[in-house]
């Protein structure tokens, strides 16, 4: 009977890849505290009826105030999607934070490229211990990632069970493991500065097509001040989404460069140890 060659996932240990844990709260609680701030800020600071020549003395959710002072006033006039619109840009802003503390600390300490030299130097001279020091300095994404394939890398390096294809496939698994749990983390929350991008201008719009509405049936009583008031929607609806799209575009360039590094981790342990030890 022809003698059968062991498989890497007889003879390998279970990934050494934990999965991270982090809170969702954010996600939920989030939109519903910044629309409810929205709300607010337009009641209680746009709305403020020293603000108007003719304010709503009976007040309630939404006062009929009339005859804006300033350009605050004025904003409170744009109706009631207007808190929505507030609600969306603090919506922006918080995520924003968010997402620029997550990515820096995804980022981790010095350059991704120097990092990676630093590793594959040390990896030529077969130091390993050293190229995971290198990855205890950076503690970024790419650095977690590179940690993850270089404990598997090490156990290859005395496993005398395998062949090099095995053991390079071996060190692959573990960096595609080690990457999937990282590559969530960095993506989360952006689906709501994307989505924001294109609905803050539609909402805005809405706003708009209300506020004239209002305007052209006001012209019929003598009125129509209401038209300059429908615009402030579409000022702060294409504001919002500009800002929204500006930020989109800067986390994802950030999370493409770490994505880059991720890659070229993998390739660098697979090709290093494919070279060395074969």
């Amino acid at each position: 009977m022809a003698e059968t060659k062991p498989t890497a996932t007889a003879s390998v240990k279970a990934t050494s890849v934990q999965a991270k844990k982090s809170s969702n709260a954010i996600s939920w609680l989030a939109p519903a505290i910044c629309l409810i701030a929205g709300y607010l800020i337009w009641r209680f600071i746009f709305g403020d009826a020293k603000g108007f020549n003719d304010p709503d003395p009976s007040g309630g959710f939404w006062p009929k105030h009339d005859k804006p002072k300033g350009a605050m006033s004025g904003i409170y006039m744009g109706g009631i999607i207007i808190p929505i619109l507030i609600g969306m840009f603090l919506m922006v802003v918080t995520f924003s934070i968010e997402r620029l503390l997550t990515i820096s600390k995804a980022l981790g300490s010095g350059s991704i490229a120097d990092f990676i030299r630093k590793v594959q130097y040390h990896l030529a001279n077969r130091n390993v211990d050293a190229a995971m020091a290198e990855c205890d300095k950076q503690r970024g994404s790419v650095a977690n990632v590179m940690r993850a394939g270089l404990r598997r890398y090490k156990e290859m390096t005395t496993n005398n069970e395998l062949n090099t294809d095995q053991k390079v496939m071996a060190i692959q698994k573990e960096v595609e493991e080690a990457t999937a749990l990282e590559l969530p983390m960095l993506q989360k929350n952006l689906v709501f500065l994307s989505t924001i991008t294109s609905v803050g201008t539609l909402v805005a719009l809405l706003g708009t097509v209300m506020g004239m509405i209002r305007s052209f049936s006001a012209l019929g009583e003598g009125g129509g001040a209401g038209a300059a008031a429908a615009l402030y929607n579409t000022a702060l609806g294409i504001g919002t989404s500009a800002i929204a799209l500006i930020m989109y575009n800067i986390f994802t360039t950030k999370i493409d460069s770490i994505t880059y590094g991720i890659d070229e981790s993998g390739f660098t342990l697979t090709q290093s140890f494919a070279s060395l030890y074969k």
